[in-house]
């Protein structure tokens, strides 16, 4: 709706996992070096946690758009399906035809294509998203996947996404395998409230804002105030202030504006 008003390619404050809008915070960057880390040394499993809202989609999609081309990928973004169906998916991700619905024959299936794979010196990396809805048994399943090795390094590399529950869930006894193999862990935090200028005005820039459109600094710290660094928070508040700033004809966004717009989001 305000698109137009504000001469804006696209929606700057979207809250879909768009890595063109990809800030690299702090903790983002941590976060991304860490899987980096992992998937170039080969270490099997790795764990990225994240209270919601905190970019953790995006950062694996801005992941996937920046890994080699060596590096074949599957992105599951909904894992609940039974332990077959997840490797059929798995399998489908990567470009891999089969009519088997037999878990050892997928599994085997899998295991020749990373073997395949690996000769010609090539990484497998799968990232599951929203692992704390993933069952004990998927869990295991992920697990036994982890063993597809040779003597020297993993033929893959599984990535666990998910919400700190995810992190309690991996401590229960019938899942202390899985969890004594996870090699990187890292939690990702919210934005420091001095990075929270940098992220409004990176995603205004990629939208192709003009420099008349501007959030003052009272507006910013309002901004951190009702979100707690927390972007997707930051993305309905300040989607809105750009809403009522073009309701009022202002290119001028103030604290005003932003706490009567987070207490309406709120």
């Amino acid at each position: 709706m305000y698109k137009n008003f504000y001469h804006l390619r696209e929606n700057p404050f979207n809250i879909t996992a768009d890595p063109e809008f990809f800030f690299s915070s702090t903790r983002h960057n941590e976060a991304f070096n860490h899987l980096i880390y992992g998937i170039k040394e080969r270490k099997g499993i790795m764990v990225l946690t994240g209270e919601i809202g905190t970019g953790k989609t995006t950062l694996c999609r801005n992941l996937l758009n920046r890994l080699d081309e060596n590096v074949k990928t599957a992105l599951i973004l909904n894992p609940n399906f039974s332990e077959t169906q997840l490797i059929q998916i798995v399998l489908k991700d990567l470009g891999i035809t089969t009519k088997s619905t037999n878990k050892l024959a997928l599994i085997n299936i899998l295991n020749d294509f990373l073997l395949e794979q690996s000769s010609f010196g090539n990484n497998v990396v799968i990232i599951v998203d929203e692992s704390q809805n993933l069952k004990v048994s998927q869990l295991e399943q992920i697990r036994l996947l982890s063993n597809l090795e040779t003597e020297k390094e993993k033929l893959l590399q599984i990535i666990l996404v998910g919400q700190p529950e995810l992190f309690d869930k991996l401590k229960l006894p019938t899942l202390r395998q899985l969890n004594q193999r996870i090699s990187v862990r890292y939690h990702m935090m919210p934005l420091d409230q001095a990075e929270i200028r940098e992220y409004i005005y990176h995603r205004l820039k990629v939208a192709d804002a003009t420099l008349q459109l501007n959030f003052t600094p009272d507006a910013i710290d309002a901004v951190y105030t009702h979100s707690q660094g927390t972007p997707r928070l930051i993305n309905l508040i300040c989607d809105r202030a750009l809403l009522a700033g073009f309701v009022a004809e202002t290119f001028l966004i103030d604290d005003k504006i932003v706490n009567k717009c987070a207490r309406e989001v709120r």
